[in-house]
């Protein structure tokens, strides 16, 4: 006769470590699906502030045909993408290196760690008017060196639209590359000493230690990073709105910074609830293309 497998049995207590963590599921769960409720049920009115959300005119889908129209919100997006594209290269290179450098105990190691996360502690409003003022074409600092050491002519930083936008990618890579850098060496320093000494005994040199023993064992801690830098890419906004007010035209106008003019300047917050969506699904395919591509929680060989 077949055997039928058996039940597993209830024992008391397997609830309770859900029981623990529930709490601050919920609290996050809230804290994330209510303003994304809000932001697509906003969408469908069209709403100013100041009045009353139940004497606003219900629209339809009327913001996304517009929004599907409205050449700015395509050109914006395409700063957006253009700048995440830069910045998170350039960030993730530099942040690695540094961290691959800076990984073993040397002489002044430690000084070097805490001035590389200096930035990271400075408010983003602070951070825009540092540069904002540091790259002022008649008062800046970068202009009197420039003139100084290379005799070169003041620069208008901040009012040409090519230098205005390689100005916002240099002052992002300046305050959030030292956030790779904890990351990636924190991975670093957790590696197993053994598996070092075995490619060290198999005749592996420093780079062949790198390229095929050390990235690919932190595989899934960079990917995590690359999808946090993503994030703050698309929601990146005090920055821009300090240094450049998303100008000049809209050459350094983030989609993010798009939004908040469009709800809190035009008072169109309905269709800005409708960019918004857009928002949300961008990153969100974003990333669920890289972990598509990756897929780091399944590489068994990470840290």
């Amino acid at each position: 006769m077949p055997t039928t497998a058996a039940k597993p049995r209830w024992e008391p207590g397997t609830l309770t470590p859900y029981a623990f963590v529930a709490p601050a599921a919920i609290l996050m769960a809230t804290g994330l699906l209510y303003p994304v409720f809000m932001a697509f049920y906003l969408s469908f009115f069209d709403w100013e502030i100041g009045r009353d959300l139940g004497d606003a005119n219900t629209v339809g889908f009327s913001h996304f045909l517009r929004m599907v129209q409205d050449p700015q919100v395509w050109e914006v997006l395409w700063v957006t993408i253009r700048f995440g594209f830069w910045v998170i290269t350039l960030e993730m290179v530099l942040g690695i290196s540094l961290a691959l450098l800076l990984e073993k105990p040397i002489r002044g190691a430690s000084i070097f760690r805490t001035i590389f996360i200096l930035p990271l502690m400075v408010s983003p409003v602070v951070v825009g008017l540092i540069w904002r003022y540091l790259f002022d074409a008649r008062a800046g600092w970068i202009n009197y060196y420039l003139n100084a050491w290379f005799g070169m002519e003041p620069l208008v930083w901040l009012g040409d639209p090519e230098l205005a936008f390689f100005a916002i990618v240099f002052t992002d890579i300046w305050q959030w590359t030292p956030f790779i850098f904890i990351i990636i060496i924190a991975g670093l320093q957790a590696l197993s000493s053994e598996v070092i000494e075995a490619s060290e005994i198999d005749g592996a040199n420093w780079w062949q230690q790198i390229f095929l023993v050390k990235l690919p064992m932190i595989k899934s801690i960079i990917i995590i990073a690359l999808l946090m830098r993503l994030i703050d890419v698309f929601r990146g906004l005090e920055v821009m709105l300090i240094m450049t007010g998303g100008g000049p035209g809209r050459s350094t106008e983030l989609l993010s910074l798009h939004i908040y003019k469009r709800a809190f300047e035009t008072q169109q917050l309905g269709y800005a609830s409708a960019i918004a969506v857009l928002l949300i699904l961008v990153v969100f395919g974003l990333s669920l293309l890289i972990l598509k591509m990756s897929n780091p929680m399944k590489t068994k060989s990470d840290v």
